[in-house]
């Protein structure tokens, strides 16, 4: 049977296949929030604020099996706004099959229909497969990440 993938924004009646799938993105990162973070993630994505982040959802025959985050903000670099990708999640059983690309291609698509056309995102040095696709569809930077410790 071929996989039909369709990409559409988040609604409110796709919470909790919309919370699995980022629990699953999570424990696939060894990493856990707390609920009320999943609570306000979610309400930021539905919520009207252009600042905030952006949720589509990938559906496969049908099924929601992936997911993505991004939101739009300022660069000290460039006139227009920039594109951060920040969380991209497929269902392992539907790996391989165009899901992570319709969900990076979707960014890029509403990356340039709001005038922020540089999409940018991180991954873990040993993620392997899904670093084939990104070689495939982005550029590999010279930038190495830092952040505060806690």
């Amino acid at each position: 049977m071929a996989t039909r993938v369709t990409i559409r924004p988040v609604i409110a009646a796709d919470e909790a296949e919309w919370r699995r799938l980022f629990k699953a993105y999570h424990v696939f990162y060894e990493a856990s929030v707390t609920d009320a973070v999943y609570t306000a993630t979610f309400a930021r994505i539905l919520g009207d604020d252009p600042w905030q982040p952006f949720g589509l959802i990938a559906e496969v025959n049908g099924r929601a099996a992936g997911l993505v985050h991004y939101l739009f903000h300022s660069h000290t670099w460039r006139e227009e706004r920039i594109t951060y990708l920040q969380d991209l999640y497929a269902d392992p059983d539907v790996r391989g099959h165009g899901v992570g690309r319709a969900l990076i291609e979707a960014v890029y698509r509403a990356a340039d229909e709001a005038g922020a056309p540089g999409v940018y995102w991180t991954t873990q040095h040993f993620n392997e497969t899904a670093r084939l696709l990104y070689d495939r569809i982005g550029e590999l930077t010279p930038f190495i990440k830092y952040q505060r410790p806690r």
